[in-house]
């Protein structure tokens, strides 16, 4: 690979980054940390998975009643952070949030594991849990309420688009003298993007 830094697309450049990491990476390449910010302006931060990206952003999926979901709701705008311990390297993702299409949610939501689709409409993701009986009951009535055929997707669950205004890519150097590159642009529609380096 000729060097990162004179890249000029950030999402070409990703998409190569990513496909090093599916083969180097022990397991989840496509893991990645989510932060908000909840309504008192405190930072919230979790994994997540990436589902998807092309140049309109980076998509995951959740429950819309989660922590994450409400405070993504009332505050759209996201930082993502990737890192790739095997290869050293991470990459920072900055900017506001959409929510999906209906069709783009629907048409994943398929693509899930049977017993995935069931959980999303038994757990009452990040409020109280009184054991792990309840959970696994109430994945049982709604198995019940859906023994055969497809699950539908449930109304709360759905996907956000983060649209990036900024993409930053580290790689670790000697002596922590590491390379840094950062593509910036003001709105997420804006067709240029400045790069720059970074001291590390």
């Amino acid at each position: 690979m000729s060097d990162f830094t004179d890249a000029t697309n950030p999402f070409g450049l990703f998409a190569e980054w990513l496909l090093e990491a599916e083969k180097s990476e022990p397991n989840d390449p496509n893991a990645m940390a989510l932060a908000t910010v909840d309504a008192d302006g405190l930072p919230d931060v979790r994994m997540v998975l990436l589902k998807d990206f092309d140049e309109s952003g980076f998509v995951f999926y959740t429950n819309y009643e989660s922590a994450k979901g409400r405070e993504l709701l009332a505050q759209p705008k996201a930082a993502l952070l990737f890192h790739w311990k095997s290869l050293r390297r991470q990459v920072r993702v900055r900017g506001p949030v959409e929510q999906v299409t209906p069709k783009e949610a629907d048409d994943y939501f398929k693509t899930r594991a049977r017993h995935s689709r069931l959980g999303a409409w038994a757990s009452q993701q990040s409020r109280p849990l009184e054991s792990r009986f309840a959970l696994e009951k109430a994945v049982a009535l709604v198995a019940a309420r859906y023994p055969l055929g497809d699950v539908p997707r449930p109304p709360h669950w759905s996907g956000f688009r983060i649209r990036p205004t900024q993409i930053e890519f580290w790689k670790d150097g000697s002596f922590r003298l590491h390379d840094r590159i950062v593509f910036g642009r003001a709105e997420p529609d804006a067709p240029q993007w400045s790069r720059e380096r970074l001291y590390p």
